[in-house]
């Protein structure tokens, strides 16, 4: 009598958001065998392994690794600094030790905070140099988890995407929140930061088959990769006339500079958050993922089709 082999487990931290759900649902269409981890984890796409944890606990982030093949770290915190400061580094140390213990291989999505301000695109070998509380703090987790793979501790990659967009993001996505949402409301849009230079944004179903491709690779541990984008980008300019002209509506907008975030960050956190990290938006932000591309030989959705489909499913 033969025994069943069961599958290799996939464990998504941080379950629950954007690219968490856009990864599972990659997941689940190939078949594979998922774990959805979070404070209070729902099913998404047929999931039922369900574990309630607090990944900042030691040992409620063990057990939730615990059988793990793969393991996806796709956690957010509340958008402050102190906040990141105290927690961030407890998260990565926990996942690296839990990740030792089950044996699994560890996936980090990350974001760009960690370059600071770069003059020409952003690629997988741009040094850290960041101008931002909230990057020194993804630049100290990002090089503690690399060290680990380089000592050989550890089978890592950290993967990173930029600004992001689309289906389900109109909480958390620049262009649904200050665009398509205001659009659908009758309202003016907003703009952040100038409006005349480059600003790359990552599609969300591309961020989660290009985590999906990476997991399924055994030639892309222990190195950095940038999820699929496209290039060139619009400015902020052509992203408000595509996106008004998709929805057949005027490109009305108002821009956000320094005093106005100062402003309204007297009434809002998470606006006062915003404003070390302007520099993003008034200096180009171009996010290079050539080596991706070349290697999968896969192309990123471009931002007409991208607006399209994100405008099609909300």
């Amino acid at each position: 009598m033969f025994e069943s082999i069961q599958q290799p487990l996939y464990t998504i931290l941080g379950a629950g958001g954007i690219i968490a759900n856009e990864l599972a649902q990659e997941l689940v269409k190939n078949g594979k065998r998922v774990r959805l981890v979070s404070r209070t984890p729902k099913a998404i796409a047929g999931i039922t392994d369900l574990v309630a944890a607090d990944i900042t606990d030691y040992a409620q982030m063990k057990k939730a690794v615990a059988g793990s093949a793969v393991v996806f770290l796709t956690a957010g915190l509340k958008y402050d600094k102190k906040v990141w400061t105290t927690t961030w580094p407890v998260i990565m140390t926990n996942v690296i030790n839990a990740c030792k213990e089950a044996n699994a291989r560890l996936i980090f999505f990350d974001n760009v905070y960690s370059y600071g301000l770069v003059k020409g695109p952003m690629k997988e070998d741009t040094p850290y140099h960041p101008v931002s509380k909230k990057g020194e703090i993804r630049a100290a987790i990002a090089t503690r988890l690399m060290e680990e793979t380089k000592a050989g501790n550890l089978t890592a990659m950290i993967a990173r995407s930029a600004d992001f967009y689309g289906p389900g993001a109109e909480k958390t996505g620049f262009l649904n929140l200050l665009i398509i949402e205001k659009f659908k409301k009758g309202s003016t849009a907003m703009w952040l930061g100038k409006d005349d230079v480059t600003h790359s944004y990552t599609f969300t179903p591309d961020a989660g088959k290009g985590l999906y491709l990476l997991a399924q690779d055994d030639n892309a541990w222990n190195q950095v990769w940038h999820l699929p984008t496209a290039n060139p980008a619009p400015d902020g300019r052509g992203y408000i006339q595509m996106i008004a002209q998709q929805m057949g509506v005027a490109p009305k907008y108002n821009k956000l500079g320094g005093f106005m975030l100062s402003v309204a960050g007297l009434f809002d956190t998470t606006i006062r958050e915003l404003k070390e990290m302007l520099y993003q938006n008034n200096e180009p932000y171009i996010f290079n993922s050539t080596k991706f591309e070349q290697h999968f030989g896969i192309q990123p959705v471009s931002y007409e089709e991208g607006i399209r489909l994100t405008l099609e499913k909300q």
